[in-house]
Order: structure tokens, then sequence, then C-alpha cells
């Protein structure tokens, strides 16, 4: 079996677990660890595993990555969990979904999409000698970060997200985005019937916002679609105030969606 993955947990109440992308960790959940416990829920933020302190797991796969995310929910004793996921965090969401529907009781998806793609928003072909290096994702940050982000970011969001970057294993985040190449859960998007809410950054050139509005017509009535002004592909971080706006709204709905 493999080990539990580690998590940052704050509050008491309905439980949230965070999920975050393939170029993240827990920090990059940090402004709604804090906004979500002060208004009364259970912030849970995972270390995706191979990240942080959470130990790989062999094979590397979506269904692997998924399993550890229902482990997850398992211990947390929560019964079903409201489940945030951005990214690849937001494929893993996905699967889960799918594979244990009665864990998740809202889904919140975030710069992702249903099928695969390049999570880390790189020029194909580029090549990535500071991963060679050892030095983290730090110098990749440096480059390739301003082409992640919309020109409304906030700077202290874009400055957590260049700083959760430098925590990155490198041979994680080669394994798990090579993985995400291939994840395809577009057939699944009829059958999920949790209240589920898509946001969007305006300029995401990686998830943009009319495929995810194609995500959103495909769920069908259950599905709320919002686009954040100004933000690219981590809007949580770029747009921490609007898109808490977006996510405690959306949690405060009653549950009529279905």
């Amino acid at each position: 079996m493999n080990a539990l993955p580690a998590f940052t947990t704050l509050g008491a109440g309905p439980t949230v677990l965070m999920l975050h992308d393939v170029l993240g960790g827990h920090l990059t959940f940090a402004p709604q660890v804090e906004s979500l416990a002060a208004a009364g829920y259970r912030a849970v933020a995972w270390d995706m595993p191979g990240y942080g302190r959470s130990a790989p797991i062999d094979p590397c796969s979506f269904k692997g990555l998924a399993q550890s995310c229902i482990d997850l929910i398992e211990a947390l004793k929560a019964g079903s969990v409201v489940l945030v996921g951005q990214g690849v965090g937001g494929m893993v969401a996905q699967e889960v979904v799918a594979r244990r529907p009665e864990l998740v009781n809202r889904l919140i998806l975030c710069a992702t999409l249903a099928r695969g793609f390049d999570a880390s928003g790189a020029t194909e072909g580029e090549p990535l000698p500071e991963l060679e290096a050892g030095h983290g994702l730090s110098q990749w940050a440096e480059f390739n970060l301003p082409r992640l982000v919309g020109p409304g970011a906030l700077p202290e969001g874009v400055l957590l997200a260049s700083h959760a970057m430098a925590q990155i294993n490198p041979s994680a985040y080669r394994r798990i985005n090579a993985e995400a190449a291939y994840f395809n859960r577009q057939a699944d998007l009829e059958r999920i019937h949790v209240p589920t809410l898509l946001v969007a950054g305006e300029f995401d050139r990686v998830a943009p916002p009319d495929l995810m509005k194609q995500m959103a017509d495909r769920i069908g009535r259950s599905c709320t679609l919002a686009v954040l002004r100004g933000a690219g592909h981590m809007p949580q971080l770029e747009a921490p105030e609007d898109f808490d706006t977006a996510l405690l709204g959306f949690l405060a709905l009653p549950r009529l969606l279905h």
C-alpha cells in the first residue's frame, strides 16, 4: 500500500479538499485555506504524491493519484467532501468522481480540461536545462511563469506561485506532466451529477475559457462557469478575492442543482 499523502488543514466544519496543479503544491491554495476556514469550513490542501512531504507512487498514473485522494478522503472521515482541483488537480478530481462519486458532494474544477494537455504551458520542444541541473523548477518558473499568468495577476500571488514551484521535485513533475498528456475523461462529463463549478482564467492559454465552457455544457444543468477577468492559469492565486467570492458563493447555494 502507498502511504497516505501529506496535507495541511485549518478550520472546522464541512470538509473542502483542494488538489493542486503539477506546477504547485499545497501552498498554491494557501489563500483559500485561510478564507475557507474563516467561513466555517475544514480546509484541507494536499501535497500530490511525489510533491512536498508526500511519497511518490509507482506506477504513477491518474488511477493511482485518484486512489491516493480516495484514501485521504476516507482517512479524513468526512463522509463526502467538496473537491477542488486546479490544472492536473482538476484531472485527479474528475478521476475521483468517475470512480467514487459518493465521496464528492460538490465539485470545483479550476483551469483544467477533461482531456490531456501539457500542463506546463511551455512551448513544444522547449529545452528545460534547469530540470537537468537539479534546481527544482525555480529557474524554469522565472522564464515561464509570466506566460502562464494573466495581465491582472496579483504580484503577491505570482510570488507565491514561484515559491511553490521552487519546491517541486523535477522527477515527479516530469512523470505527472507526461501522464497528463494522455488523460481523457470527456465521455464521463455527462455522468457528473453533483453541483459543479468551473472556474476559468480569462487569459489562460492552457485551459482556455472557451474549452471550459464546452465542459460546462456537457456537464449540463448541474454546472456553472465563472471566468475571472485578468487571470491566467492560476486564478486562485492571481485573483484570490474573486476566486474566493465565486467559491464561497457556490458553496452557499442550496443543493437544488441535481
